[in-house]
């Protein structure tokens, strides 16, 4: 066994499988003529610029600058189960397609090799004895069907969208499973700095309640004051169950779109937050070729295709088709003779077969496929309805989270130093303990929320790349790798 590596491009339908074929030509959908995805320009922080007409990387996810992001997108498209699976419905297409080809385009040819045992009563020849005989025979059958108005074309036409269909199906699949490993590892790095916060910010309340501690054991302040302290301390500890809780659903999910199970959770990557780099240019696909880049919008283009296609089968079904068969062989009673001379026989058949009535069958059958096709365009048309939605959405996501998280970083940096100030000031007996409390209680919110508009900013920058359709280009590059056997 060897192993045998080849690519398969999926381009388009050669005109060789529509010519002289009934039934519309498949022209593609022109892109729709808008000039942007919002109505009013997207106007994001001044560290986050849109930048228009540059390429999407093919491997997006890494303008996040994470070699952890990288080994995890990695390791998910290497394992994924959903991804093989996709890759398999494929193969099977493509196989399909290939059986439908060869029956399509090449003769069939059988050998056959039969002996008969046969008894008549003589009557035929005017005898009233009848007598025993076997006929020994050796052929060869050759059977081939024409449509000379495109039936069989039309059909692999079809057949081909459908592999196109499947090619881009994979397409998509890669790349949803990788939008959501890296948002999934987004997730999971924001509740591990949220927990570690929460757990710096419990040890801060720590600190302070000793203090207040040995206060209230000198009689410097009252009971009331520690019991609140003690209260915060507890009030942030009962948080850290949740966020465990959370992380390590958000760690089983990873691992399921790895393809590997709980248990191996160790094995993987830990992706840090402040680790990942903000991309401060994000490129962005121009509108009028988003239709090329989407593979849901290429699917949904395939499978009108294919109702294009079964258009023209049921057309020509209404029209003529030809068989043509044709045999050589030997016959002999004697199976020593049989490839004697003398013993040859052959026979050539030509049919046609025009229908003459169906009881209206054949054009119901093609006026349903006029319906399915104007059904498969509508659904096309909104595909790209919803992709264009979908873009601007992530886009105004994209730019209010961006203001969002400037902000959030000045409030948490005011709420850092004005804590910090008071701390001081509350040592040094110049600021109640009710003014201290309150400074904690501001920075504490201030700092998980920060840690929150980051994730979510990742994430908004990640979900807009995939809508804009990744870093596909509109070809479908599906590599395998089989067995042959070689002799």
């Amino acid at each position: 066994m060897r192993l045998v590596s080849h690519k398969i491009l999926i381009i388009g339908i050669s005109t060789m499988l529509t010519a002289c074929s009934v039934g519309p030509d498949f022209v593609t959908p022109d892109a729709p003529e808008v000039a942007s995805f919002t109505t009013t320009p997207v106007d994001t922080s001044d560290d986050l610029k849109l930048v228009p007409q540059e390429h999407i990387p093919e491997r997006w996810w890494t303008i996040f600058g994470s070699g952890e992001i990288e080994q995890l997108v990695t390791r998910g498209l290497e394992a994924s189960p959903t991804l093989a699976a996709a890759r398999s419905r494929l193969i099977a297409q493509i196989e399909s397609y290939e059986a439908e080809h060869g029956s399509f385009w090449y003769p069939e040819i059988s050998a056959d090799i039969s002996s008969t045992r046969q008894s008549t009563s003589g009557a035929a020849f005017g005898s009233s004895t009848g007598f025993d005989y076997t006929v020994h025979n050796a052929s060869i059958n050759v059977g081939y069907s024409i449509t000379p108005f495109g039936a069989g074309q039309r059909f692999l036409e079809a057949s081909e969208a459908q592999v196109e269909f499947e090619a881009i199906q994979l397409e998509a699949t890669r790349q949803t499973l990788a939008a959501n490993i890296v948002t999934g590892a987004f997730t999971e790095a924001s509740l591990r700095e949220q927990l570690a916060a929460s757990r710096s910010i419990i040890e801060d309340e720590s600190e302070l309640l000793s203090l207040i501690e040995k206060q209230y054991e000198i009689g410097v302040i009252p009971r009331a004051e520690l019991l609140a302290q003690q209260a915060a301390v507890a009030e942030s500890r009962t948080r850290i169950p949740a966020l465990e809780k959370a992380l390590a659903a958000s760690r089983n999910a990873l691992a399921a779109l790895l393809g590997i199970f709980p248990e191996q959770i160790a094995t993987l990557p830990q992706v840090s937050l402040d680790a990942l780099s903000m991309p401060e240019r994000i490129p962005v696909t121009l509108p009028s070729t988003l239709t090329q880049r989407r593979p849901d919008i290429r699917a949904a283009q395939s499978l009108l295709h294919q109702a294009s296609a079964n258009i023209g089968v049921a057309t020509a079904n209404l029209y003529p088709s030809i068989g043509l068969t044709a045999s050589v062989g030997k016959e002999s009673t004697k199976f020593s003779d049989l490839f004697s001379d003398g013993t040859s026989v052959w026979g050539v058949a030509a049919g046609i077969t025009q229908p003459l009535f169906e009881g209206g069958s054949l054009r119901a059958r093609k006026r349903s496929a006029e319906a399915t096709y104007d059904e498969v365009a509508a659904l096309y048309r909104q595909s790209v309805i919803d992709a264009f939605v979908d873009v601007a959405d992530s886009m105004t996501a994209l730019q209010l989270d961006s203001r969002q998280y400037a902000l959030q970083k000045d409030a948490e940096r005011l709420t850092r130093e004005r804590r910090e100030l008071i701390n001081e000031q509350y040592k040094q007996g110049a600021a109640s303990y009710l003014a201290l409390l309150d400074a904690q209680r501001q920075h504490q919110q201030a700092r998980i929320a920060l840690i929150e508009a980051r994730v979510m900013l990742l994430n908004d920058t990640a979900i807009l790349l995939h809508s804009l359709g990744g870093g596909w280009d509109g070809v479908v590059v599906y590599e395998q790798e089989d067995q042959a056997e070689s002799s």
